[in-house]
């Protein structure tokens, strides 16, 4: 590889870092703030998961529009124009004074957000491809980190009340002083150089690549289950079953997210020393120990704990699939977005089914997302098994 190549890729590196950087700040910054959008709109909860569930359509459609986009335009131009519009409308959260438009608004974000995340994970995959070390664990250890932040502002926020308004506001400055960097360090090519094959595929080597985009949608989904309730729910479960305030809640979405920092930050380190297929076995039995506790033991301090611990198993599952995912021989917009359309499928009927039973009087919050997320990490162990060396 020439200096000027390598110029050219540590630039698009630090590029990509950002915007995983930034699009871990977006959900982040309304999430937190869920149980106070829903108080403020007076409703219950089941209502928010039904929000939550329809809105997900945006992002079924986002999954099916990322290949046929990027095939279009490039990665490139559709992780800045995705950028602009999700900065754009982000806003609109905190104006939104009916059930309706919240769902507008959140169904227009959660459409653009495959088509960035798709985007950025074939950049990141196609750099960590040309280098002699992985880098995708630690492209998504920074989405988390932003999400840290993100949620740490948000729990802020909410503890000193400023309004969400001002909030969001402020985010999207952020996030578009960002966008500026960002733009000029992208790569401007989506085909893959290798300068050593053998070092570039070092990271997938024990990996058998799943056999149909079916596959990957299904791992998709099982995959994201546990960290949807890790992250969307958390709140919930300190509110609701625990009895603590917006800040403390806020801060139960920040335990989950730390964990998933540590996990990927180290994520790469750990893959090849112990290699992936060993990696995902752990991760998933981490994973499960963490969310027992989490869900299951009413004591805050343990929750937090739970909920740490099970960010550091859950943490590796999604970097590992993208980064297989963006290495499709026959279409990596494709395969990624069967990716993301299986976690979407999954995100319309997961969050109404939480909201349902645990709106019921004979069932905690704590224990519908054990039922959802636990049952969910079998199935992930079960397809790792059949499908990684």
């Amino acid at each position: 590889m020439t200096h000027s190549q390598q110029s050219i890729d540590k630039r698009a590196l630090y590029a990509v870092a950002v915007q995983f950087f930034i699009n871990g700040m977006i959900a982040s910054s309304y999430i937190p703030r869920l149980p106070e959008i829903r108080d403020l709109l007076n409703v219950d909860l089941g209502t928010i998961g039904q929000v939550l569930t329809v809105a997900s359509l945006g992002g079924l459609l986002g999954s099916w529009l990322a290949a046929k986009v990027i095939n279009r335009v490039g990665t490139k131009k559709s992780m800045i124009f995705g950028s602009i519009s999700v900065i754009c409308i982000l806003p609109l959260v905190a104006q939104a004074s009916s059930v309706w438009m919240l769902f507008t608004v959140l169904a227009l974000i959660m459409m653009l957000d495959p088509i960035v995340d798709v985007a950025m994970n074939i950049q990141g995959s196609n750099i960590s491809a040309r280098r002699s070390s992985p880098v995708m664990n630690r492209l998504h250890g920074l989405w988390s980190v932003g999400s840290v932040v993100g949620g740490l502002i948000a729990s802020v926020m909410a503890a000193l009340t400023i309004s969400l308004q001002w909030h969001l506001l402020l985010t999207s400055i952020i996030m578009s002083l960002s966008l500026l960097y960002i733009g000029k360090g992208l790569l401007n090519s989506d085909e893959v150089i290798v300068d050593n094959p053998e070092a570039g595929a070092s990271a997938i080597r024990k990996i058998r690549v799943p056999i149909s985009l079916w596959v990957f949608a299904m791992l998709g989904g099982a995959v994201f289950v546990p960290e949807l309730i890790g992250s969307d729910w958390s709140p919930f479960r300190m509110t609701d079953d625990l009895n603590m305030s917006a800040g403390i809640a806020g801060l139960a979405y920040v335990a989950f997210t730390v964990g998933m920092v540590i996990g990927r930050l180290s994520g790469d380190w750990v893959a090849v020393r112990i290699n992936k297929r060993r990696q995902l076995k752990y991760a998933v039995i981490t994973a499960f120990i963490g969310l027992s506790v989490a869900c299951l033991i009413d004591s805050v301090p343990l929750v937090f704990i739970g909920l740490t611990i099970s960010g550091i198993g859950i943490s590796v599952l999604f970097p590992t699939l993208y980064d297989i995912a963006a290495q499709d021989p026959k279409n990596a917009g494709a395969a990624l977005g069967a990716v993301t359309a299986g976690s979407r499928v999954f995100s319309l009927v997961i969050p109404i089914s939480i909201g349902f039973l645990a709106d019921t009087s004979w069932l905690s919050v704590g224990v519908v997302m054990a039922v959802f997320a636990l049952s969910s990490l079998l199935v992930v162990a079960y397809l790792a098994a059949r499908n990684y060396k």
